[in-house]
C-alpha cells in the first residue's frame, strides 16, 4: 500500500515546489526512471531463508568435524569453515566449478538421489601428498591422475562421509555411501539443468595450501526432510514428546544395575580429643544405643532402613526390619 500524506505534508510539499526548493519535473523524471526488478524463473528459490540458516548451522558443525578429522589424519595445521551457502540452478553450479576437478558422488540412504562433494585439485593433491609422507604441497595435474592416485583420493574423501552423517544426525539418520569418482564436470549429470541445488562452499587451509570444497545438495534429494530444516520443526511439541515405554524400561534397567554403597551404623558417640588420644587396645567405647535397638542402614548419604545385626553363615550381616521416610520416621 502507498504511503498516505497528511495535510501538513501536502502543504509543505506544495510550498517547496512554489518556492523552487523542489523541481516538479525532476520528481517526475525520478518516478519515470523507476523500473521493476527482473525475475528469472530458472532461478526459482526453493529453500527459504530459515532453511538456509539451518543448512548453514548443520554444515558449520560439519566443518568443525572435518577440521578435527583431517587434522588427525594429516598431522598438520588444518582449518575448515563455511564460506557461503547459496541456492542456484544445477547448470549454473556446474559452470562455476573448474572443468577438470575432483568430483566425489555419494548417496545418503534413506534419502533418494545423488549428492556431490567437489574438491579443488590443489587441496586434493596437498592432502594426498601429506598422507603419503610429503610436506603437503599442492599441484594441479588433475587430467593426468594415475590409477593409484585416483584410488587414494577416492578413499581419502570417502572417510569424510562419517562426519557428514554425524552433522546431519539431529535431522535424519543416514548412511552415506561413496558411489562414484569423476574429474570432468561436463560428464556429470546428477539432476536436470534447471533443478535447484544448495551449494555449501567450505574454505580449506592445509599447511600453506588453501582452496575450496563445494557440497552440492539437490532440492529433490532434500525434499522429504525439507520441513525439518525450519525453526517450526524445532519448536514443535513432537520434539518434546514423552519417552516411550522402551526408553523407560531401559532406564530402569540401568538404574537397577547401578552400584551404590550401603552402611550399617551400630550407633555413635561423642568423645573429646584428649579421650581419643588416650584410647588403647582393649578399651570399650560406649555408644548411644543398646544391643536391642535396631541399627540404621544408610544408602549412599541417606538413612533409608532399620535393621538388626547378626550373622549369615560365616559372614556378618543385617536383617532389614523397616524403612525410614524423609522425616526419619520408621515404617514397616
Amino acid at each position: 500500500m502507498a504511503d498516505v500524506l497528511s495535510q501538513n505534508e501536502i502543504d509543505a510539499l506544495l510550498s517547496a515546489i512554489s518556492t523552487g526548493e523542489m523541481d516538479a519535473e525532476e520528481l517526475k523524471k525520478d518516478e519515470d526512471s523507476k523500473e521493476g526488478k527482473p525475475y528469472d524463473f530458472k532461478r526459482a528459490l526453493r529453500f527459504s531463508k530459515d532453511q538456509i540458516r539451518s543448512l548453514t548451522r548443520i554444515h558449520e558443525n560439519y566443518a568443525r568435524l572435518l577440521t578435527t578429522h583431517f587434522s588427525a589424519q594429516m598431522r598438520t595445521y588444518v582449518e575448515i569453515s563455511v564460506a557461503s551457502v547459496n541456492q542456484m540452478p544445477y547448470e549454473e553450479f556446474i559452470r562455476s566449478i573448474p572443468s577438470m576437478t575432483v568430483l566425489n558422488i555419494f548417496e545418503a540412504p534413506p534419502l533418494k538421489g545423488r549428492m556431490l562433494f567437489e574438491v579443488n585439485p590443489n587441496i586434493a593433491y596437498a592432502m594426498m601428498d601429506r598422507v603419503l609422507g610429503g610436506m603437503g604441497h599442492g599441484m594441479n595435474k588433475i587430467d593426468k591422475l594415475t590409477d593409484i592416485e585416483t584410488q587414494l583420493i577416492s578413499q581419502l574423501f570417502a572417510k569424510t562421509l562419517s562426519p557428514f552423517r554425524d552433522a546431519w544426525g539431529s535431522i535424519i539418520e543416514m548412511e552415506p555411501i561413496m558411489k562414484d569418482f569423476e574429474v570432468n564436470a561436463q560428464f556429470l549429470q546428477m539432476v536436470s539443468p534447471n533443478e535447484t541445488v544448495v551449494v555449501i562452499s567450505l574454505s580449506v587451509t592445509i599447511g600453506e595450501e588453501s582452496g575450496m570444497i563445494n557440497l552440492c545438495l539437490p532440492h529433490v534429494v532434500l525434499e522429504p526432510i525439507i520441513q525439518k530444516l525450519s525453526m517450526h520443526y524445532w519448536m514443535n511439541d513432537e520434539k518434546k514428546k514423552a519417552p516411550s515405554e522402551g526408553d523407560i524400561h531401559a532406564l530402569e534397567q540401568k538404574v537397577k544395575s547401578a552400584n551404590i554403597s550401603m552402611t550399617a551404623l551400630l550407633g555413635d558417640t561423642t568423645l573429646s580429643f584428649s579421650d581419643v588420644l588416650e584410647l588403647s587396645v582393649g578399651d570399650v567405647v560406649r555408644l548411644d544405643q543398646t544391643i536391642d535397638d535396631p541399627v540404621t542402614v544408610d544408602v549412599g548419604s541417606l538413612s533409608k532402613f532399620t535393621a538388626q545385626p547378626g550373622k549369615k553363615k560365616q559372614h556378618v550381616a543385617v536383617q532389614i526390619l523397616g524403612h525410614l521416610d524423609k522425616e526419619g520416621e520408621e515404617h514397616e
